[in-house]
């Protein structure tokens, strides 16, 4: 019998009305917004009304560096949300939503896979219930304002060529990254070089994941830094008066979404930052939220632990308050073997050599986490391909660092295949051995907090920028942000800046491209190596096998 997709699978599952969901967290009806029978948001006058409730226990989902094999965070995070409601436990989970791009690109969508899936999978997938297009439509509004304030007397003194903020689309279009926009006549604006980066790098998706409320929100886009006067003096949202309209387009969308699990459990779905060009994190909002309706939330952080899990603890965490109580990191076989130098047509045959090798770069991530102070368990994502000895090396492996690995079988079994490591979760979280903590102060200085994440999770022997950068490093510095902390952008495939360098390479050093400053999010983005913050389609985009059938259903995602 032929396998189902993960389409397949989800469009056959029985979903509940999303009010029984929501019951099952004590939200009453009255405080969902419906968008459908399916989903919907929980009202801001109820999450403000519970904000004094007692919080749950917070686990962290992350992930070995990622490979064209998969290593599947989303689908564990799903799966041990499932199989802690399956012993007895009231879990919620925590993710972030897909973006258009990746999912018409290469990666596909983010609601997990087989039967370990969020539903409506289709509709998470695409539009969703319109957060992304609020966010995009915000941050183009100040584009725009930038432009129509230039345009006619410019009292602000804008600098058109100092101007740092740029418009952005939920789409890989690498033709976007540069442009120059007021071209045809004066009536058209400022001629100036412009460009776009995806929705997921705008800083309005950072400010929108760590605001709190509105109010801390619309104060955030006041912050905004949005470029420089002739004179290199900051120019802000606030001085701009955008940031109330931008508040306005984001008002709705603030209020986290409800969704669930294939086994009817509860999801809240909000905000979705790349971690490879962001910060990786579902929204602060969403995460509260859950923790007071919730004994156990479980949540997810983007692509490797050296990127996601370093960014939820040193950025999130650290702005939100949060205290995660375990973490848990995903691995596969197949992943393993492929940072021990296995090609993609090899990995179904047993190879424990490359494997024993791979083992390196998950080594890696283990003794990357323990700095952070949270216990660790290790989630080998089964493949059917997986051989018990293959299993058993990467137990034994792990046991050598005092840390258990669990076969799951989530994406065949849903929650079942994941009660052992839930019921190890429980066990660590009820321990009591957490004692978080981040990995650098916030007194340091911007350029020693950048070269502490290269050593300390990278294996980075140092960084090296440009005479400039560093100048704009002490310059950010004096203009009061030296206690921000820092989010890498780097690629996600590698610990190095060479994404074709996979294992846990040492000795190398970082190179910073240039650094960013998002005052409204309250940090400094530092961009290295060869990184995008527009990223392109690939030669055969996913776009090309998505349809709708002439029964009206999507086909094609995954």
């Amino acid at each position: 019998m032929a396998v189902k997709s993960d389409i397949e699978i989800a469009q056959a599952a029985h979903v509940l009305p999303i009010q029984k969901i929501g019951a099952r967290l004590n939200i009453p009806d009255e405080a969902l917004i419906p968008y459908g029978h399916d989903k919907a948001k929980i009202s801001a006058e109820f999450i403000k009304a519970n904000g004094k409730s007692k919080d749950g226990k917070l686990v962290l989902v992350t992930a070995v560096s990622p490979t064209p094999a998969g290593e599947g965070k989303t689908t564990t995070t799903v799966g041990l949300g499932d199989g802690l409601n399956r012993i007895g436990k009231n879990a919620a989970i925590c993710l972030r939503e897909p973006s258009l791009g990746p999912c018409f690109g290469m990666k596909g969508g983010a609601a997990g896979g087989g039967y370990a899936q969020v539903v409506p999978m289709t509709d998470i997938n695409l539009h969703f219930t319109g957060d992304f297009h609020a966010i995009g439509a915000a941050n183009n509004l100040l584009a725009a304002l930038i432009d129509n304030h230039m345009h006619w007397d410019n009292e602000l003194n804008i600098d058109p060529r100092r101007v740092t903020w740029r418009r952005v689309i939920d789409m890989n279009d690498r033709a976007l990254r540069t442009v120059t926009s007021g071209l045809g006549g004066y009536h058209n604006g400022v001629v100036r070089e412009a460009g776009f980066d995806i929705t997921v790098a705008s800083e309005v998706m950072a400010i929108f994941c760590l605001a709190t409320d509105l109010s801390d929100l619309e104060n955030r886009l006041g912050n905004i830094v949005l470029g420089y006067t002739r004179k290199n003096e900051p120019v802000t949202v606030r001085q701009l008066n955008a940031h109330g309209s931008m508040t306005a387009l984001l008002r709705d969308s603030l209020q986290p979404n409800l969704v669930q699990t294939m086994e009817n459990n509860p999801a809240l779905m909000h905000g979705g930052p790349f971690a490879n060009i962001a910060h990786g994190c579902n929204s602060v909002v969403a995460t509260t939220t859950a923790l007071k309706l919730a004994d156990y939330v479980v949540t997810e952080a983007g692509f490797g632990a050296d990127l996601g899990a370093e960014k939820f603890f040193n950025i999130k965490c650290r702005k939100a308050g949060l205290e995660p109580d375990a973490v848990v990191l995903v691995a596969t076989i197949k992943a393993l073997k492929m940072h021990g130098g296995v090609a993609v047509d090899e990995l179904g045959k047993e190879n424990l050599k490359a494997l024993g090798d791979g083992c390196k770069n998950l080594e890696r991530h283990i003794r990357n986490l323990g700095k952070f102070g949270v216990p660790v368990v290790v989630a080998i994502n089964h493949f059917t391909a997986d051989t018990d000895a293959e299993v058993k090396l990467v137990q034994e492996y792990c046991a050598k660092y005092h840390v258990k690995a669990i076969k799951c079988t989530h994406w065949a079994d849903g929650g079942k295949g994941t009660i052992e490591i839930a019921e190890h979760v429980v066990k660590l979280c009820e321990s009591g051995a957490a004692q978080f903590r981040t990995l650098y102060e916030d007194d340091m200085s911007l350029w020693d907090k950048t070269a502490t994440i290269a050593r300390e999770i990278y294996g980075a022997d140092d960084i090296i920028a440009d005479k400039k950068i560093r100048e704009q490093f002490e310059q950010y510095e004096k203009e009061g942000y030296a206690k921000y902390p820092i989010c890498m952008a780097k690629t996600q495939y590698s610990f190095s800046t060479d994404p074709n360098l996979r294992g846990a390479p040492s000795g190398h050093v970082v190179p910073i491209r240039e650094i960013r400053l998002a005052a409204g999010a309250e940090f400094v983005v530092v961009v290295c190596g060869a990184i995008m913050t527009m990223p392109g389609l690939p030669r055969v985009p996913a776009a090309n096998a998505i349809r709708v059938n002439k029964q009206g259903q999507i086909e094609g995602l995954f």
